[in-house]
């Protein structure tokens, strides 16, 4: 299982390069394009953090609302016939689809 880097709500990835003999990884989950490096887990720790440092005072320079990874909401692409069956599942247990949807997943997710 991977493991993620953490702060602020940002996540991070943590890749190994064997040409480079470093540790490296990137912001992940919003579309601006962060990354980081480093020769050990504490020096990518130190990084990963000052990149998304950096990202957040270069967004208030700017003025610009620095993108937030997880907003609590997302597309999902399903076929016609899952998405009948879950709206009636809904309608019969008098809930929205998206609470029916939160539901399952984490149900799935524990």
């Amino acid at each position: 299982m991977s493991e993620y880097l953490q702060y602020k709500g940002y996540a991070g990835s943590v890749e190994y390069s064997a040409e480079d003999d470093c540790l490296y990884g990137k912001v992940l989950f919003i579309r601006s394009l962060l990354t980081y490096q480093g020769n050990n887990v504490a020096e990518l720790k130190q990084t990963f953090i000052e990149a998304v440092e950096d990202y957040l005072d270069d967004c208030r320079e700017r003025g610009v609302k620095p993108e937030r990874p997880f907003k609590g909401s997302f597309n999902v692409r399903i076929s016609p016939a899952a998405h009948r069956k879950a709206a009636l599942r809904a309608a019969k247990e008098g809930v929205s689809l998206n609470k029916l949807v939160e539901r399952a997943l984490e149900k799935e997710l524990t």
